[in-house]
């Protein structure tokens, strides 16, 4: 496996790299109207939470001829594993159930960006539809359950429609799902101001009383590595690109500390089934593109993005490319996120349990 060590060190040194930029923004804040916003889970319900925990789960020949798409048996079996490894349960619904409730209304947020010049690099349709069947299995109608992204190119990416124009769903997908693109200016909410920036969350996002975080792993040009918090951030909200500035550190942490993010993001699993190591997030050079054959699970954004960042940096040090810090592209955002308790950035107090499915 192609991973790193990353030290507190390391962490808290990109942190200083920026601080002269950052230390122009006001800190998060989460105001009235951000927290009337923020969601509730339904009454006596409580969603689970594993600060620190992240379960990796490979498979070998998981993906099909083209190298790049996973087998849908390789992506239900992994999904399976990484969830009742995660979660401690038995089956795939019992552990979907300690996230889920059936009177909830769930938004899966996949990431499609990397796919939409070549449909080689997204969050797969089968493991979009391995979550969506297990959610389901839980109670909740299909009717009450949303698949979004940005833009039609991005969801078109993932396979999970067949048409950009219609949102016509593939046949992998359950019958009566729902999908929806928000262009970035699909918002009913009232605005926040986040570091000195007003911005809304989309209507997508914030109908939802859980959100299911679909992510991947990334080299990003701006902010070094993206996988869980940004697909949240910057791809739910209507000006992301206001929020790229010092390389969105630490823009990336306060945008996800709002009441209205902190309290809806329930779950994250990585399709990691390739990784882009240098040269993303747009996935024009193939040749800075691995298999890893994986998927990751969390609660925890932070730890799981800590853990990210430490496969995307082996696979740089393998290619004799320079660390993401030598770059000047730490992603400096996650000691900040860490600091703001959205969960733990100290490599050393992460609990990584790696297993084979």
């Amino acid at each position: 496996m192609s991973r790193i060590s990353l030290s507190r060190r390391s962490l808290i040194g990109g942190a200083a790299a920026v601080a002269s930029g950052a230390a122009a923004l006001a800190p998060a804040t989460s105001d009235a109207e951000g927290r009337r916003w923020a969601a509730r889970p339904p009454a006596g319900f409580t969603r689970l939470s594993l600060p620190g925990k992240v379960v990796r789960v490979t498979r070998p020949g998981s993906l099909q001829d083209n190298g790049a798409y996973p087998k849908p048996e390789a992506a239900q079996a992994m999904l399976e594993a990484a969830m009742t490894a995660l979660t401690g349960k038995a089956s795939l619904r019992e552990a979907f159930a300690t996230v889920v409730h059936p009177d909830d209304v769930v938004a899966i947020k996949p990431n499609g960006i990397a796919g939409r010049k070549t449909m080689k690099m997204a969050t797969n349709v089968e493991l979009v539809a391995a979550i969506a069947r297990a959610v389901i299995d839980v109670g909740v109608p299909p009717e009450k359950i949303t698949v979004f992204e940005q833009y039609r190119d991005f969801l078109y990416a993932t396979r999970c429609v067949t048409n950009k124009d219609t949102l016509a769903p593939a046949p992998e997908m359950p019958a009566g799902i729902r999908y929806a693109v928000h262009l970035n200016k699909e918002a009913e909410m009232d605005k926040i101001t986040v570091g000195g920036v007003a911005t809304r969350y989309v209507t997508p996002f914030t109908s939802a009383t859980v959100v299911l975080n679909v992510s991947q792993m990334k080299d990003h040009s701006i902010c070094g590595f993206t996988g869980a918090m940004k697909n949240i951030t910057h791809g739910s909200n209507v000006n992301p690109h206001e929020f790229h500035a010092h390389n969105a550190s630490p823009q990336i942490a306060h945008l996800y500390a709002q009441e209205v993010v902190r309290s809806r993001v329930a779950l994250h699993i990585t399709d990691a089934f390739q990784v882009i190591y240098d040269e993303g997030p747009i996935d024009v050079n193939p040749r800075r593109r691995a298999p890893h054959e994986s998927i990751y699970a969390a609660t925890d954004p932070v730890a799981l993005d800590v853990v990210g960042w430490e496969v995307i940096e082996g696979f740089r040090k393998e290619n004799g490319l320079p660390t993401l810090a030598e770059d000047g592209r730490s992603p400096s955002y996650l000691d900040v996120a860490a600091a703001l308790g959205l969960g733990v950035a100290d490599r050393a107090a992460i609990a990584l349990r790696e297993i084979q499915a």
